[in-house]
């Protein structure tokens, strides 16, 4: 990820994306350089827009934000957990074990 980050980092300074400032970047940040990596990120960045790109991937990015909604479903998935009596713990416990054995022969 590094990578893409020094190229976006790049870009927003208005700097050309090449070998060159990649590995400076990458090599301030304290990551070691993998020159394959640097000419492949070079090689599949060349003709790309990269604003444009921004543009169409931001929705996707903002997509991961409804996460939070379900906080109150995790939430009550744990009060299950903590309502159950010991007893059917260890029976549930036993019926895994019982499973797996059957696994084994």
């Amino acid at each position: 990820m590094e990578y893409v980050y020094s190229a976006m980092l790049l870009h927003s300074a208005g700097q050309e994306i090449n070998e060159t400032n990649l590995k400076k970047v990458i090599k301030a940040s304290g990551s070691k350089v993998d020159d394959a990596r640097i000419k492949a990120l070079v090689a599949s960045l060349e003709g790309v827009d990269i604003d444009e790109a921004i543009k169409t991937t931001a929705p996707v990015a903002a997509a991961p934000a409804p996460a939070a909604a379900e906080a109150p479903a995790e939430k009550k998935v744990e009060e299950k957990k903590e309502k159950k009596k010991p007893e059917e713990e260890e029976k549930a416990e036993e019926e895994a074990a019982s499973g797996l054995a059957s696994l084994f022969g």
